[in-house]
């Protein structure tokens, strides 16, 4: 009953502010519930509720629940203080919750980690302080830790933020992509590109012309299991992978074949396929390439065609 009460509050809490600052003593009374389920739900509830005068009855409430005994509530918390960021970002930098994230970083829980990174990430792209969040060598062997028993949308977070990690040296960063390489097998093909953004930053610090090669191998295979996927998710991985083979060809330079456009593919599929391919034309695979051109050349779609000759023209030239 109180999902649902708090539902509503939530829904018509803009249309009636005056009206929702009456339940605020039942929120606070709720986060000092025996049931964790309850404290979590009306801070979460609270910091859903976008009005102003709601948000000096939620600091006490919120402070308490970020050091709550139960994990659930704390992860809870933790999103919510970016949710507050967001309608008084002065008051949570006075408050102090900004360093409560920050010890939520170091939780035992993995699913708390997560949810701390997600907030912290999210308020520091939006701060003017660049160092709102600085991974610190204890911060990382926190996330490097819970990158194995988080969920899937917690390694995303995790791996984002590991990607803004400035390694001190080549070795450092071999030490690290060791740890991420596994996520390229996962499942979910966030996590997956998630992954290669970490190893390819990485990557331009490393030296070793072995470690590079062998890293090339691995990320392969993954990038072409993607282009199996539906269609919406082929062209977000095909635009992550015009990127990657801009800066890096020999990864995918064995691998053209799986770019050739299929008859059924969408044409948004096939212009980005198309790019792909003029990228990875080399003396080896020219004339089978030019093979595939001269196919897509004759297309019913007028600006693939365009697009197709245009692609001829210069694999010739070059």
């Amino acid at each position: 009953l109180k999902k649902l009460v708090y539902l509503y509050l939530m829904n018509y809490a803009k249309t009636n502010p005056d009206l929702a600052i009456l339940a605020v003593n039942t929120f606070v009374k709720d986060a000092a519930d025996r049931n964790p389920l309850i404290r979590a739900l009306a801070v979460r509830t609270m910091g859903c509720i976008r009005v102003d005068r709601i948000v000096e009855y939620l600091c006490v409430p919120l402070r308490k629940c970020l050091k709550d005994d139960d994990p659930y509530v704390r992860k809870t918390a933790a999103i919510c203080v970016a949710k507050m960021y967001d309608i008084d970002p002065v008051m949570v930098m006075e408050q102090g919750f900004i360093d409560a994230l920050r010890d939520l970083i170091c939780d035992s829980n993995p699913t708390v980690v997560a949810n701390a990174v997600a907030a912290i990430s999210e308020i520091a792209a939006v701060s003017d302080d660049k160092k709102v969040f600085v991974i610190t060598s204890s911060f990382l062997q926190k996330l490097l830790a819970a990158l194995n028993e988080c969920n899937e949308w917690g390694q995303v977070f995790i791996l984002d933020s590991l990607a803004g990690y400035s390694p001190s040296d080549g070795r450092e960063a071999e030490v690290i992509i060791e740890r991420v390489t596994p996520r390229l097998q996962h499942a979910n093909s966030a996590v997956v590109m998630s992954a290669v953004k970490v190893i390819m930053r990485y990557m331009s610090i490393i030296s070793d012309a072995s470690v590079l090669r062998n890293l090339s191998r691995k990320m392969a295979p993954p990038l072409v299991t993607l282009l199996s996927a539906e269609p919406e998710i082929q062209y977000v991985a095909l635009r992550n992978i015009n990127l990657i083979v801009q800066r890096a060809p020999q990864i995918l330079s064995h691998e053209i074949k799986v770019f050739f456009c299929k008859y059924n593919d969408p044409i948004y599929v096939k212009m980005e396929k198309l790019e792909i391919m003029i990228k990875l034309v080399s003396e080896r695979n020219i004339e089978q390439v030019l093979l595939e051109f001269k196919e897509y050349a004759q297309e019913v779609d007028v600006d693939f065609v365009r697009k197709s000759v245009r692609a001829i023209g210069y694999v010739i030239s070059a």
